[in-house]
């Protein structure tokens, strides 16, 4: 028998309570498992909450360890990924993970032959659940006073007999499919995540009414499981109960909505002061926007601003272009991509980005100047670039400028990957073709055809930045 304390998250996004239980019942063992992460209790803090559930596939040997394995890999493999890559994307790359490694055991390991199970998690981001499902472990919803059941069976039933034969779980077949959908949440909404042992023995209006009880999560769970065994069941009941307690007044990943009350001001010009950063030099004065290096009167240090130029394009695109770069840059953490300072609320009055000063030159600049570009010097340069390249790829998003004009040289050998303002990011409406953008000598074939971008055309695009240095 095993139980879980409430537990609330205390950070910023969804705040969430779950508990659960479960119990053997009559079989010998038990070989459900389920568990859930917080993202406020991890050492990087993240906004997601993340439920899974899954049942040991019943006569094979192994059930509880492909349980087990689908549960905490799933769970440790989402929470390594980056919050900037979409949750579908995330959820399939781990399940197909499993899955392999669980069929890969159960054909390699004698004690483990058979292996597999079934699965269902759940994924609270911003004021969206995802739905990841394999199986026939369900997952419900209580919205009010209503009961949606999320999840489909993936089961086949002999008209006669009635017996019920599993056609999908992990590790039967090297390749699994993965059921997704989306659901959007309101507060105080109640899911539900239970194995065949509770929901074949309880109807779906008596899970509704024990729901609608309101009893902290973790009493919940144990009364469906009682519910369960008083009804006969005879395999393992295993519930997880989990309860909105408070969400985001946005999503996380929503792209722009701090910018898109800020006005678009005339570009300023050296000697100006906005929001207090004095703009001291001209760093580029390019087609669409204007650099300054600016010293930092409130805070103190040096920094670099980026302006938009009015009339230059719809300000809606200037708008997009620095909504991208701002969310991107203050997202990834890696050293060869550019950071984006975020201000504090209420500093920032104009449509502006903020970033630290690099010291050092352009790629474009180096190429100009003599001597020319040397074996290690330039190999040094495609390795870092191709990991900055990398670190974006890693969170789903696409630069679609790669160009030695985008790439700062500073000293001591590093660099910065910069202008993540065309940026494509996972789940945000992309421009339409005839707009996407690029720079014409650095774009893969497919661009012009008006494909968006992809992590081909990246790499397309940084074969050719380092065909030029080597060349000139």
């Amino acid at each position: 028998m095993m139980a879980t304390p409430v537990a609330v998250e205390q950070a910023a996004g969804v705040h969430a309570s779950v508990g659960f239980f479960s119990q053997t019942g009559l079989r010998p063992r038990n070989e459900d498992f389920a568990g859930a992460v917080l993202g406020w209790e991890l050492p990087e803090r993240r906004h997601d909450v993340v439920a899974a559930i899954a049942d040991g596939v019943g006569g094979a040997k192994g059930g509880r360890v492909a349980a087990e394995t689908a549960v905490r890999g799933f769970l440790d493999g989402f929470c390594d990924l980056p919050e900037t890559l979409e949750v579908q994307r995330a959820g399939a790359k781990i399940v197909d993970a499993l899955n392999g490694w669980i069929h890969a055991q159960g054909h390699r390991d004698p004690a483990l032959a058979g292996m597999g199970c079934t699965f269902t998690a759940i994924v609270l981001r911003g004021r969206t659940a995802h739905v990841l499902h394999v199986g026939d472990t369900r997952a419900y919803r209580l919205s009010g006073a209503r009961l949606t059941r999320l999840t489909m069976d993936h089961l086949r039933r002999t008209r006669k007999t009635r017996a019920r034969t599993l056609y999908r779980a992990l590790g039967v077949e090297a390749e699994v499919p993965l059921d997704y959908a989306t659901q959007p949440v309101a507060l105080h909404d109640r899911f539900l995540l239970c194995s065949d042992g509770v929901h074949e023995y309880v109807r779906d209006e008596n899970i509704a009414e024990l729901l609608r009880e309101r009893s902290s999560p973790v009493d919940t769970a144990r009364a469906l499981v009682t519910t369960a065994l008083e009804a006969g069941s005879t395999d393992n009941c295993t519930a997880l109960v989990l309860d909105l307690v408070r969400l985001p007044t946005a999503e996380p990943g929503e792209i722009g909505t701090a910018v898109a009350q800020l006005p678009l001001i005339q570009t300023p010009i050296v000697g100006d002061v906005i929001d207090g950063f004095a703009l001291k030099v001209l760093v580029s004065d390019g087609r669409y926007s204007r650099l300054f290096g600016a010293s930092d009167e409130v805070e103190g240090g040096e920094v670099v601003l980026k302006f938009p130029k009015p009339q230059t394009c719809p300000t809606n695109t200037l708008r997009a272009a620095l909504a991208r770069e701002a969310w991107v840059g203050e997202r990834i953490n890696s050293p060869w991509i550019a950071h984006v300072i975020a201000l504090p609320p209420g500093r920032q009055t104009c449509l502006y980005t903020v970033m630290p000063l690099y010291q050092g030159e352009l790629l474009e600049t180096r190429i100009a100047r003599h001597p020319a570009l040397g074996l290690e010097e330039g190999r040094n340069i495609a390795v870092k670039l191709a990991r900055g390249a990398v670190a974006l790829h890693r969170a789903g998003i696409i630069h679609r400028d790669i160009k030695p004009d985008n790439v700062i040289l500073e000293g001591a050998g590093s660099l910065k990957l910069v202008d993540l303002g065309v940026v494509r990011i996972p789940g945000l409406e992309d421009l339409p073709p005839e707009d996407i953008p690029g720079t014409p000598g650095y774009m893969a074939p497919e661009l012009f055809l008006g494909k968006a971008g992809s992590e081909a055309t990246d790499i397309y695009a940084l074969g050719v930045t380092m065909f030029r240095a080597f060349t000139g």
